[in-house]
């Protein structure tokens, strides 16, 4: 009697761990699941930021083919393509994003910008229309402001530009499209402010540099402008304002800018060289 007792209570020990093994494995599948999202996520984060933008498109749509219901793959996708300079194929995943029930007003500002870079700026128009005007935000404004230039509507524009200068903390490539803007209209000095603002905000924008010195030279001043910049830059900035000063007409000034930008320059600047000699080939004959 006493052997059935302790048999039963061990036939009963066996079934109680039996039921906790189960129990404890659900719980870590459970664990495994949710750690496997967490990585999943930190994955898809790396792939967008850091991975080159080929691997990356490869990753999402393997990805994406494998979930095709996951908005967030889709997305993923999209934003690997633009990263891989593949416009085309960037705008027709964007598309795919803004059908799918979970888009946001962001995924179709996302589209209207791989519209812009597709060269479809009546697509990208539309697309901004369709976005609610209560959803107010940088990239938004900054497109606007884009798609405005391209019909001319200065005005509009110069609204939304200044709007989204004012929703970042790093406004100089707004202000230095909005200043680009304004140099393409005539209105140089304007156009000059907005590019001296830019580089406040970012010393290194050599882009903003280059089209202060264009905006200096539009206004026949051929003195450099006293921001930070490399021997180098100081070359191509010389060389760009040779340039300008040859094609409104100041052959002399133009001449002895780009021979200071030869000069100036730490190596060879065979751009400069072929533009003086083509000038001093022209002014012989």
């Amino acid at each position: 009697m006493h052997q059935k007792w302790v048999v039963a209570l061990c036939i009963g020990s066996l079934a109680l761990l039996g039921a906790c093994g189960k129990i404890d494995k659900a719980q870590v599948d459970r664990k495994l699941e949710n750690l496997n999202v967490i990585d999943e996520s930190n994955l898809n984060d790396v792939m967008l930021a850091a991975a080159d933008p080929e691997e990356a498109v490869n990753y999402f749509r393997r990805a994406a083919g494998t979930n095709p219901d996951r908005v967030d793959l889709q997305r993923g996708l999209a934003k690997s393509l633009v990263r891989a300079k593949r416009p085309s194929e960037a705008a027709a995943a964007w598309k795919k994003v803004i059908s799918h029930p979970e888009a946001t007003s962001d995924d179709r500002v996302n589209f209207a910008d791989a519209l812009i870079r597709n060269g479809d700026w009546d697509g990208a128009e539309r697309e901004l229309d369709a976005i609610p005007p209560t959803f107010e935000t940088f990239k938004r404004y900054r497109l606007e402001a884009m798609v405005a230039d391209s019909n001319r509507e200065w005005k509009k524009a110069d609204s939304f530009y200044e709007t989204a200068a004012g929703l970042t903390t790093k406004p100089s490539g707004v202000l230095n499209n909005w200043g680009f803007s304004k140099l393409s209209r005539g209105d140089y000095a304007n156009a000059e402010r907005l590019f001296v603002e830019a580089i406040t905000y970012e010393p290194s924008l050599f882009t903003a540099k280059n089209n202060l010195t264009l905006a200096r030279s539009a206004q026949r001043n051929y003195q450099l402008p006293v921001v930070q910049m490399t021997q180098v830059e100081r070359a191509q900035l010389l060389y760009t304002m040779g340039l300008s000063a040859v094609k409104q007409g100041d052959i002399a000034i133009g001449k002895g800018l780009l021979q200071e930008a030869i000069d100036t320059h730490p190596q060879h600047f065979e751009a400069a060289v072929r533009s003086l000699r083509a000038l001093e080939s022209n002014v012989t004959n």
